[in-house]
């Protein structure tokens, strides 16, 4: 097995679809939600009320500031779904085309990054989220199928010199060192 999909165990009977290209010339497999989800819209008065003192140079108060944090904080999209892949690959997940355009969803950290060892870890047996942020001024219902991402298998070099430390990854976001 050299690199693929497979469903995650506590979704083997929710009627999860594996990732697939949507053309015959696509890079990307087309990544769907694993559940319904809401993905509430950044505009919310807490968020705004914050946005218009800053502009206006007016003090914000460590509780207002913290909302308007949690409110523009992405959100973790389950998939139900972990790759496989060889060692010397990594997948890169990415914004679909129309994710932005017609949805105003986004990948706020532009695209995301799933190293070979993540596949079976031991926190979440190495299920895919997908990172969102909502631009769109209402809140986006997904429902489970719809497609959110889509991922591309792509080969990495490294530096002769390479000394990475062996650290043996234990998680998802963030895992490997902030």
């Amino acid at each position: 097995m050299k690199r693929g999909f497979e469903v995650v165990t506590k979704y083997k009977d929710k009627g999860i679809n594996l990732p697939y290209r949507s053309t015959k010339q696509a890079a990307g497999y087309d990544i769907e939600a694993g559940v319904d989800f809401v993905l509430p819209s950044i505009w919310k008065l807490g968020f705004l009320k914050v946005l218009w003192a800053i502009k206006h140079e007016k003090d914000v108060s460590e509780d207002e500031m913290q909302r308007a944090k949690d409110i523009l904080r992405p959100l973790l999209v389950p998939t139900g779904i972990k790759a496989y892949m060889q060692p010397d690959e990594m997948l890169v997940i990415a914004n679909r085309s129309s994710g932005p355009l017609k949805r105003g969803m986004v990948l706020p950290n532009g695209i995301g990054i799933v190293d070979a060892d993540y596949y079976g870890n031991e926190s979440n047996e190495g299920e895919l989220f997908v990172q969102m942020t909502n631009f769109g001024l209402l809140d986006r219902k997904i429902k489970k199928g719809d497609r959110i991402a889509q991922g591309i298998f792509v080969p990495f070099l490294t530096t002769d010199d390479d000394s990475n430390k062996g650290t043996k990854r234990i998680g998802g976001f963030g895992s490997s060192g902030e």
